[in-house]
Formats: C-alpha cells, structure tokens, sequence
C-alpha cells in the first residue's frame, strides 16, 4: 500500500478545514425570522461553522454569497410526533420498530433508528431540518423516551436520546380511564417521596436509583417534559392539576378538546402540540375537533405546536400551518408553531434566525404557505443538504429514454 506523501496530507486537511470554515451569505432576501423582529425584507443572513453569526451586517464579506432577490428564508421547520427512521412500511411489521411489546417509562427506540430511511429525504422537501421522533404503545401508560435527529441522513444525526418521556391518556378498550392518569400520579408521588427521604439514616445505603426511577426525577426536576397525548377536556384539566402538583412539565399531544380549556391551559402555561387537520371526531375523546383550534389557542395566549404524525407526508407539515392561518392563526405564530416554538419546549438550539442559532435554514422560491412554493436550498447546522428523494429518482429513471429496465423498453 503507498503512502501518502506529507504535503498530499497536508493538502487534504487545509481543503476540508477551509469547507468546514466557509462563510456563506444569503443577501437581498425577505427572512422570516420566528423571533420578536418578525419579518426582515432586503435582508442578509451570514453562517459559518454551522452557526449564524450576522443578520444585516453593514458590510459583507463571505466565501460564498447567494442572490435571494424575490426569495423568503426561514428558519429549518422541526416535525413532531413520527416515527422517521422507525417505521418504514406501515403494513410490513419489520420495519416497524416506534413500540416495545410492553412499554416503559425508559424504553428508548433509538437504538432501532436508521438514518438512511427513504421517508426523511422526501421530508426535507417540506423544508424539514430536524424532528423529534416518539415512541407509540398501547399496552402501558408511558411508550419511552422521544428523541432528537438532524434531518441530513447521516450515521451521527442523533443529537439527544432522552429528548422527552411520552405517555398516552384517553379512553382505553380493556380498562378505566382513570388507571393511566393514576398510575402515573402514583409513581410521581412513590418518587417524590423517595427523594424527600434521601438524606435519611435509613437510606444513605439505599442502591442506585433504576432507570426509571431516573426518568421520573428528571420529570419531577423539570429536567425533560412528558409528552402526554391526550384529548378529552377533562383530562387535560387532570394534567394541569398534575403539573400543579408535581411542577412537571407537562406538553399535551393531540388537544382536540383543548380550545374548550384554553383559557385554563394557558394560565399553567402547558403547550399544546395539535394535528390541525384534525377537524373531525376520531373517538368519543374528541368530540370538539376542528380547524379553528390552533387559531383559538394562539389567541388565548397558548403555546403551540403543530404536526403531522404521518412520516410519510410529513413534507406537508407547511401546509397544515397555511390551513392553521387560513380558520385564524397568524403567520408568525404558525410559523413559530414550526421551529422556535419547538426549539423552546424541547431544548434545541435551532427554530429562530438569530446570531448564534443553528444555521439550518431554508431557501424557498415564494411564500413557504403557499402550494406551489418550493425549497430551493436547505442547510442543516450550516451545511447544504439535497431535496432529492427517492420518487425524484424513480421519476428520472421512468421518463428517461436512456437505461430503462428491460419490461420498460419499448419495441
């Protein structure tokens, strides 16, 4: 085997320092920010080292400068609630791996991710750059523990492993209820207690704490939310009294009830993550699902956060939110819904174009609500990443005249 000769070496390293280190700009474009300034129009945004460092500077001096003349940059969109890299084919019981066949409080399902899914790709076309994926179960009250992937299809896009505890409420076909929201009350207060009693004589040679008496502190401590999917009223008026009472931080999922309590949820300040599509009954729980529901919590003062639980047309997480503002939520609060809304509930430090934020950001041809808007362009922690997905390859492949499979040529 040759070796390489020092210079070649040295060579090599100085090219991928200076890739890593290039600075880009995007100038002359309209930002929307997700942050108080709210719209910047003839605007620039420089990023280097995966970080923004400038928004308007007064003079600019870039590797790389982009004409975004007539374009709109936001910030990278967050999907919430799938299952990328965890469920490939929805009727194919191999490739689905969201649930354990008895969940706990600290099954963690990023051991069975794959990064190299078909389904983020497509995402990214959504101007997608990072999700938070949940477990599912329905064989316990807690499925595990949610986590955080970068949407760039790399071996080490997992950035957090114990991102949130998830857990479900709601009407059950075997049992009351009432045993969800017990159990978990009842564990809160077994851990409280635990805690309340460390210093004691008689626990100084207590063992370590388990697992799952170690999620349960980090919930008591505030030190992760828990994810608790939910729609009935009442019991969404249970889980605020619970985060009275256990100071956990609490962030509902589904909500198709919650405009009735709004008021309520905003006085305990609990997030509320709704599919807004969700206009119709899915079961007794939500009779009161409509369109209107993330215009009428946005107005209340609650903190939203829109998704599309669908992995496969996650893509259309934007158009959900230009639905959202459509029966009355505003642009930027839909907007918001999408990345800094998320990034503050989850503890990302992306969802906003502000110096010293994540550079993932978006390049679209028009309005990001509209329809036949496109992503031109997407950086994830400053690097470009393709929208090329697999149907764009299929499509190639079948209209092209040229290396068609032998069943597709004609005679």
């Amino acid at each position: 085997m040759k070796l390489l000769k020092p210079s070649l070496i040295a060579l090599s390293l100085l090219t991928s320092c200076s890739v890593l280190a290039e600075k880009i700009a995007i100038t002359n474009t309209t930002i929307y920010t997700a942050t108080d300034n709210g719209v910047l129009t003839n605007a620039s945004v420089v990023f280097e080292n995966g970080k923004i460092i400038s928004i308007n500077p007064l003079s600019i001096k870039a590797d790389k400068i982009i004409d975004g003349t007539g374009k709109i940059v936001t910030p990278g969109l967050i999907s919430t609630m799938n299952q990328f890299g965890l469920v490939e084919v929805n009727a194919v019981s191999g490739t689905r791996d969201a649930s354990a066949k008895k969940g706990s409080i600290n099954f963690d399902p990023s051991y069975a991710y794959n990064a190299e899914t078909s389904l983020i790709p497509f995402a990214r076309k959504g101007g997608i750059t990072r999700s938070l994926i949940t477990p599912s179960s329905r064989d316990s009250v807690f499925a595990g523990q949610a986590f955080t992937i970068l949407m760039n299809s790399s071996f080490d896009s997992v950035i957090d492993t114990k991102s949130a505890v998830v857990a479900s409420f709601g009407g059950e076909s075997k049992d009351s209820r009432a045993s969800s929201l017990i159990e978990l009350i009842e564990k809160l207060k077994e851990q409280r207690d635990k805690l309340s009693n460390a210093d004691d004589e008689s626990s100084k040679k207590a063992k370590a704490p388990t697992d799952e008496e170690e999620a349960l502190t980090a919930l008591l401590n505030g030190e992760k939310p828990l994810v608790a999917s939910a729609s009935r009223s009442s019991d969404l008026l249970h889980l605020i009294k619970i985060k009275e009472e256990y100071g956990v931080h609490i962030v509902i999922a589904g909500g198709e009830d919650a405009a009735r309590v709004k008021s309520q949820l905003a006085e305990a300040e609990i997030p509320v993550m709704i599919k807004v599509v969700a206009n119709l009954p899915g079961s007794f729980d939500s009779l009161h699902a409509s369109l209107t529901t993330a215009g009428e919590l946005e107005k209340a003062g609650v903190k939203v956060i829109l998704f599309s639980p669908d992995s496969h047309m996650a893509k259309n997480l934007r158009l959900d939110a230009g639905n959202a503002i459509s029966y009355g939520m505003t642009p930027q609060g839909a907007l918001e819904a999408m990345t800094s809304n998320v990034a503050e509930v989850f503890n990302m430090d992306s969802g906003e174009i502000a110096v010293g934020r994540a550079a993932d950001l978006v390049l679209w041809t028009a309005d990001p609500f509209e329809i036949s808007s496109k992503v031109e362009s997407l950086w994830i922690n400053g690097e470009k990443v393709t929208t090329e997905s697999r149907q764009d390859k299929l499509r190639d492949r079948y209209i092209s005249k040229d290396n068609k499979p032998r069943g597709y040529i004609k005679p």
